[in-house]
């Protein structure tokens, strides 16, 4: 676990995620129309259509994961860094990865693309000062060049459209059904009940 000038991060399990979609994203997304929860649904519902893995689907299920965290901001933890210290123990690294660089992703495409940032909701636009502005040309090239970027940058263009007020989406029920396939916690324990 990780510190940063404050407790350490514990682990939740399946169920807690599961309450806090259900309970915890009525919510509106920070300067957005829509709740955190339609978000959440909008992002991996296009995630689905766009034929990504399950594992990526679930990461653009729960990149948003930390604002639902008690007494959580991004002034004191970034909550893309947040939300995949949250999972680390209950999905692999597909998910958890792209997760974390979500952030980092808004700041790499800002820097890649001069279009890119005009396109940007205002409350996006707000929050990219204070996630460090746009990467500069070294960082973008660093950042692209780590294992899951790709897949952060795919995140981060989902995240960026689903904020569509009254979008249809695909089911919570689906997406619960397929975090529990990939649950690493039910893994292991199918795995140790099946041992001889």
């Amino acid at each position: 676990m990780q510190t940063q000038n404050r407790q350490i991060v514990q682990g939740i399990n399946l169920p807690q995620v599961i309450d806090w979609l259900q309970n915890r994203a009525g919510g509106l997304y920070g300067g957005e129309a829509i709740t955190q929860l339609e978000h959440a649904l909008q992002c991996a519902s296009l995630a689905m259509e766009e034929g990504a893995s399950d594992t990526l689907v679930i990461a653009a299920l729960l990149h948003d994961l930390a604002h639902m965290a008690d007494d959580e901001t991004d002034e004191t933890f970034p909550h893309g860094e947040l939300a995949a210290l949250l999972l680390a123990e209950l999905f692999d690294r597909d998910v958890t990865e792209p997760i974390r660089m979500h952030v980092d992703a808004k700041r790499y495409l800002c820097a890649a693309d001069p279009l890119y940032w005009s396109g940007l909701s205002h409350a996006s636009q707000r929050s990219l000062i204070w996630q460090g502005g746009p990467f500069s040309v070294t960082q973008a090239t660093e950042f692209i060049d780590q294992d899951y970027a790709e897949d952060a940058v795919r995140l981060r263009q989902w995240d960026d459209t689903a904020k569509v007020v009254g979008a249809k989406t695909v089911d919570l029920q689906v997406f619960i059904s397929m975090m529990e396939k990939l649950n690493l916690q039910f893994t292991r324990q199918a795995e140790t009940s099946v041992r001889p």
